[in-house]
């Protein structure tokens, strides 16, 4: 036995075991988050109530989000009168009812002893709305421009809703793109107009094509308004009569539904096709109705677009310290200090990270940039305000201490021998380094970056100080010169777990989207880091005679 200990066999199989278990918690949590989160987009069947109430019966139309049990001591705290059987516990649904600006909830949470009845007719509709969520009813009737109603018809339903999609992505086109456009140009000249009132005398004149570039704009931009309220004019002014829970004919405007579905006459292939329509719409729409539905594609371009960005600037700061510190730096109390320094800056909280940023970045290197090429934009900062840029830079010397320490882990590996080869055959120290011990060392430069960006792509706390936030207008990038506008914020999936989270005002609501966006935000991580695996693994075949 005692041979057997000192053979490290059982350190070997403790370390496999713990590592096992650790893999197995790590994929129980993303089947977890997957399977709460791709559940949600799955067409759920919307069941009707019959509730025995102290006020008589009760309907109640929903579908179930959730089944638990609930003590019977914390009941009668309430005041709610239990059945004469005497139960420890009963059962609970908590079923979302939507109809939010009628009943003024998302959810009720039903008592079973009080069920009188449940069932799923094959009429009952889920109608999905821009504002104010989902909808649950029998959609009986259509009521026309003319304010004539008419006996529903399945087809002219959805080829109205097909042309008021159209025109609304039309009338989305036109003022997120095009009217942009023209106030970015509009914009663009005043500033140069102030610069050159700046620049020259009060009273000479500014240059005539200015004033000339202007009426071009604005007449410009009076076209595509008057084509806008044209738009607007022609949507559709119908109203979709569906009758609630209370059996009673509610109006809701046509231009305000985006589509009607009938989860209880969907067979199997149906419900997968909308499964799938749902989820390619979370990951490709923007957000709506205070981030409560919708898609969160402005968040994983924001989320993407700043990993790389971040990438960029913090690989090449970080290989060339690791360069100056392994092959030039004298090994001095001084070098060890600054090796000492660089290890201990990993484990400062990134709140800190997230502060520094904000005095050093925003408010100095931002507000001196402002002060010195950009007077003409004043009082209105330009990157003297949180921006996508100072949120790379603040990330890349978060990060940077990974990237330093993996980098000259990777150097201390190349042995000496290869390095005196390449100086017998009569290359520079310069020569070598570039030729021979940075290939070699590339692999575990892309070691130091998949850390980096596994940790990058997460952090919330320092972003919430110098970039992020909650609905961002429009994306760094766009169709304008300079077509990339590192000065703009951007919405980031990290936030917008926490925005949905922990300031929703329908928690209820949001919680599922929670989870999807998590399981996103997973996702890109491992997409990220995949293709950072794959580069490594293709740099280290590419250079593996180097090692002969």
């Amino acid at each position: 036995m005692r041979a057997w200990m000192k053979s490290g066999t059982p350190w070997v199989w403790i370390t496999a075991g713990m590592v096992s278990v650790s893999l197995i918690a790590i994929l129980g949590v993303l089947l977890l988050i997957g399977a709460r989160g791709l559940g949600y987009f799955w067409p759920t069947p919307i069941t009707q109530f019959t509730l025995n109430t102290p006020e008589g019966q009760e309907t109640v139309i929903g579908q179930i989000y959730q089944t638990d049990r609930v003590d019977a001591t914390q009941l009668q705290d309430a005041g709610i009168t239990l059945p004469e059987d005497a139960n420890p516990d009963y059962a609970r649904l908590v079923v979302k009812t939507g109809n939010r600006e009628r009943e003024g909830v998302d959810f009720r949470q039903l008592l079973t002893f009080n069920i009188r009845s449940q069932f799923t007719p094959a009429s009952l509709a889920m109608i999905e709305r821009v504002e104010n969520g989902v909808f649950y009813g029998w959609p009986v009737a259509l009521v026309d421009e003319k304010g004539t109603r008419h006996r529903l018809d399945e087809a002219d339903l959805e080829a109205r809703l097909d042309a008021l999609s159209a025109r609304r992505d039309v009338i989305d086109d036109i003022e997120r793109v095009h009217l942009a456009s023209v106030n970015y140009q509009l914009e663009q000249l005043r500033l140069e107009e102030k610069r050159w009132a700046l620049a020259h005398a009060a009273n000479r004149e500014p240059p005539d094509h200015i004033a000339e570039q202007r009426a071009q704009l604005l007449d410009q931009y009076s076209q595509l308004e008057k084509k806008l309220e044209s738009l607007r004019h022609h949507q559709d002014d119908a109203m979709l009569v569906v009758k609630d829970s209370h059996h009673e004919e509610v109006l809701l405007p046509l231009r305000n539904v985006l589509a009607v579905w009938y989860p209880n006459a969907m067979s199997g292939v149906e419900k997968l096709l909308f499964w799938g329509h749902q989820i390619g719409a979370f990951v490709s729409e923007p957000p709506r109705d205070g981030n409560a539905s919708g898609g969160v594609f402005p968040a994983i371009f924001g989320t993407v677009f700043l990993v790389l960005l971040m990438a960029v600037i913090v690989t090449p700061l970080g290989v060339i310290a690791a360069v100056y510190l392994h092959e030039y730096a004298p090994k001095t109390a001084f070098t060890r200090m600054i090796r000492i320094a660089v290890v201990n800056l990993a484990g400062v909280p990134s709140i800190v990270y997230g502060v520094f940023g904000l005095g050093f970045f925003v408010y100095f290197i931002g507000g001196s940039i402002d002060e010195l090429f950009y007077q003409a934009a004043q009082p209105a900062p330009v990157f003297g305000t949180p921006g996508v840029l100072w949120s790379a830079l603040t990330l890349a010397i978060l990060t940077l201490p990974v990237v330093i320490v993996s980098t000259e882990e990777g150097l201390a590996r190349i042995p000496t021998s290869v390095r005196h080869g390449a100086f017998a055959l009569g290359a520079t120290q310069a020569e070598t380094l570039w030729r021979v011990v940075l290939p070699m060392a590339s692999p575990a430069m892309m070691t130091g970056l998949i850390l980096a960006v596994a940790r990058a792509a997460g952090e919330v706390a320092p972003l919430m100080l110098v970039g992020v936030v909650k609905v961002a207008p429009a994306l760094p990038v766009d169709g304008n010169f300079p077509f990339l506008h590192l000065e703009r914020k951007f919405m980031h999936l990290g936030y917008h777990i926490y925005d949905l989270g922990f300031q929703s005002t329908h928690i209820e609501s949001a919680r599922p989207l929670v989870y999807a966006t998590s399981f996103l935000l997973v996702s890109v991580i491992v997409a990220l880091n995949l293709a950072a695996i794959g580069i490594r693994h293709y740099l280290r075949e590419k250079y593996r005679d180097l090692e002969q």
